[in-house]
């Protein structure tokens, strides 16, 4: 991997912004979902950079690929939850489309992310 530290890469910024708007939106949710479906969103979303990050900080491009597979599934952890969320009520009108917008580019980030490893591998 040619880049030096986790957060020149874009996929982690990008998944950075996420996790902080998981955090704006979430905040209005009920207070009964505080150690629900709010703690389990944010989790899922913090979850993604963290995997990018560690995975980085690896010593092979092979362990790498780990940590951005499990970045990917807490990714598609969060866009179940999103949807959860959405048929509760909770997320706002038209709210959830812009989310759902970044995690799919995230996710096309990252599978170009583990194509390059996997190609470099080789």
């Amino acid at each position: 991997m040619k880049t030096r530290k986790f957060r020149d890469l874009l996929v982690w910024q990008q998944s950075m912004t996420l996790a902080r708007e998981i955090y704006v939106v979430t905040a209005d949710f009920p207070h009964r979902e505080i150690y629900g479906l709010t703690s389990q969103l944010c989790r899922a979303a913090v979850s993604i950079p963290s995997n990018i990050a560690e995975g980085h900080g690896r010593p092979s491009d092979k362990s790498f690929a780990v940590f951005l597979g499990q970045a990917r599934g807490s990714l598609f952890e969060l866009e179940t939850q999103l949807e959860l969320a959405e048929s509760l009520g909770y997320l706002k009108e038209g709210r959830i489309q812009p989310l759902l917008a970044q995690c799919e580019q995230i996710t096309r980030m990252l599978n170009a992310l583990l194509k390059t490893l996997r190609q470099d591998e080789g």
